[in-house]
């Protein structure tokens, strides 16, 4: 770094370069030196709302909020003087008084930002008692639940939605002591234009926002004799799960995992990333033959139901464009409640499906009219990584002293391919590899396609598949989505394949996977760790094109017959509808 670049500065008595623009929140990280933060959250939101990381200036007066106040020349900051801890145990003891007091029930309890700084300030009583603001919890949406009781008006939901997605389905509505974080006209989050991503709960530092809870009904029908309980886990659950439990971010724990969900009693434990297998034979096959016809081309990927919720309320002129195949989940719970259930001899309407995700816009796909066969759900219900880390808690299974198991048959054998569809860029490559064969009618070396990898929000490419340049593009996070979008509707798009996830960097980041504070966020990419270990356990794995899953094989051979065919576009297919934004 050339030096006309860098201040000289002074933190704690410590001399510090930074480069000119940097904060002194982060000129003190960079430094060793930690100052406590709430509202603020990296690259998302920066505002200096809350003023916990309050600090002096000498030769100032009052107090400079470090997040938003960039460094000068010879300043000389003082990060933790007894003004600076005073006025930051006054904010919170304000914010306390005003905050909801049942920790012990609360789903946030022990990895909440608020409680973990009343600990650090030994915050023990509060010191301004007096009137609460009281507020409805809204319980509606499939997905998320709102106890704006809980909530310390940081804005941090606020910027994930505007910013982040840029749906804007929330902001701070009212003044003064009535001011609350709410939707248009105060409506429940299901009535609005809300995608149920959950980024806003990946953001919120309390329990204010969490998902709706599914777990008890789990309990339930795992202790009734007379229904069989299945279960199917995301590939981003694996990668996921293990950080519940004090394991580092990224660790592939599927064996730890499958002994755990046998051990609470589920009679099938299968794999999800063979519902994606079933899905990139599908997926594949209807590509080739729009790219053949050139029909409906772009084709844009249908996984994420945020994504297709998004572009149903948003788009409804470009539905034709969607792929017609269901998603991972919804394919595993159609082929459990008809093949296996027919192979097994097992009654359909006994079968329970759970299925265990990182994304909690999958209970609102779950319950949609369009994922039923015979009058029966694909799948019954939808649990995300942190609701099953609650069941092996509430178990007393020690997670990290299990041993490994094995996914059970015949829908526990997966490829590589179907493990990287947790990541941006995961879906296309593993269509990508299917397609290739296909139309080459060769098993062709080719597997990588790292020109669709990455965690860049937008990832365009041409891929050469038989002598065809196939222009694609891989888009995660909703505002990315709307860019595309709007190329595609204004003609300036010439892609032939679009894969769109909702949140950004794909599945691993979905809105029930295990919450980061804001401390972690701005010092590791959490993102790239765990989609790494789903590209490890890909490369790892004996087969990586999902057309060569002899489960897949099998299935097609004795039941489905052929990829979009009658009974294989019957189960597996679906149609998708325009959506009103709002229901008030």
């Amino acid at each position: 770094m050339e030096e006309e670049n860098l201040v000289n500065l002074t933190i704690d008595g410590v001399e510090v370069k930074a480069k000119k623009g940097t904060t002194i929140l982060e000129a003190a990280k960079h430094a060793g030196i930690d100052i406590p933060t709430l509202c603020f959250l990296k690259d998302i939101n920066e505002v200096g709302d809350c003023r916990m990381c309050i600090v002096e200036v000498e030769g100032r007066r009052g107090f400079a909020t470090s997040c938003i106040q960039t460094v000068e020349e010879g300043m000389v900051v003082h990060t933790h003087t007894p003004n600076v801890l005073e006025a930051r145990h006054v904010i919170l003891d304000l914010i306390i008084s005003n905050h909801a007091k049942d920790c012990l029930t609360c789903t946030r309890s022990g990895n909440c930002e608020l409680q973990a700084l009343a600990v650090k300030f030994n915050v023990l009583h509060v010191e301004f008692p007096g009137e609460m603001s009281k507020h409805k919890i809204d319980n509606v949406s499939p997905s998320i639940v709102r106890d704006f009781n809980k909530c310390i008006l940081c804005r941090r939901c606020v910027a994930a939605c505007k910013k982040v997605q840029k749906i804007g389905a929330i902001d701070c509505i009212n003044r003064g002591f009535e001011s609350c974080i709410s939707t248009v006209g105060d409506h429940s989050l299901n009535d609005v234009n809300c995608t149920n991503c959950g980024q806003c709960i990946e953001a919120c530092p309390t329990g204010a926002l969490h998902e709706k809870e599914t777990i008890d009904d789990v309990w339930v029908k795992l202790k009734d004799p007379d229904t069989y309980v299945v279960v199917e886990t995301a590939p981003s659950v694996r990668v996921a799960l293990g950080e519940e439990f004090g394991m580092p971010i990224g660790t592939n724990v599927t064996g730890k995992m499958v002994t755990a969900l046998k051990r609470l009693g589920f009679d099938k434990v299968f794999d999800t990333n063979t519902g994606a297998d079933f899905t990139i034979m599908e997926e594949a096959n209807e590509f080739i033959e729009r790219f053949k016809e050139n029909d409906n081309l772009p084709m844009i990927t249908s996984c994420s139901p945020g994504w297709v919720k998004f572009i149903e309320m948003n788009y409804p002129e470009l539905l034709p464009h969607l792929s017609t195949c269901k998603s991972p989940q919804q394919m595993l719970g159609a082929l459990v409640k008809t093949y296996f259930a027919k192979k097994s001899g097992i009654d359909p309407k006994k079968i329970y499906m759970v299925s265990v995700m990182p994304c909690i816009a999958k209970k609102f796909e779950r319950q949609r009219q369009e994922m039923k066969n015979n009058g029966l759900y694909d799948v019954d219900n939808v649990i995300t990584t942190r609701e099953l880390s609650r069941m092996i808690k509430q178990a007393n299974i020690e997670f990290t002293q299990l041993t490994d198991s094995t996914f059970d048959n015949p829908m526990g054998e997966a490829t590589g391919a179907g493990a990287i569809f947790g990541t941006t860029g995961g879906v296309m490559e593993a269509a990508l590899r299917t397609a290739q064969d296909i139309l080459t009618g060769q098993d062709l070396p080719k597997i990588d396609f790292e020109q669709v990898r990455g965690g860049e929000g937008i990832k365009r490419a041409t891929v050469n598949i038989a002598g065809k340049d196939i222009k694609v593009v891989a888009a995660s996070g909703l505002a990315n989505a709307r860019e595309i979008m709007e190329e595609i509707k204004s003609g300036k798009a010439d892609y032939q394949f679009v894969e769109i996830m909702a949140c950004p960097g794909g599945c691993v980041m979905g809105g029930g996977q295990p919450i980061k504070n804001s401390k972690i966020r701005r010092e590791i990419d959490v993102r790239k760790l765990r989609a790494d270990a789903l590209y490890s356990i890909d490369e790892k794995s004996v087969i990586r094109k999902s057309h060569e899953n002899p489960v897949v094989k099998q299935v097609y051979t004795e039941y489905l017959e052929e990829p979009g065919g009658y009974r294989s576009h019957k189960l597996l297919h679906t149609h998708y509808v325009e959506r009103p934004k709002y229901n008030i």
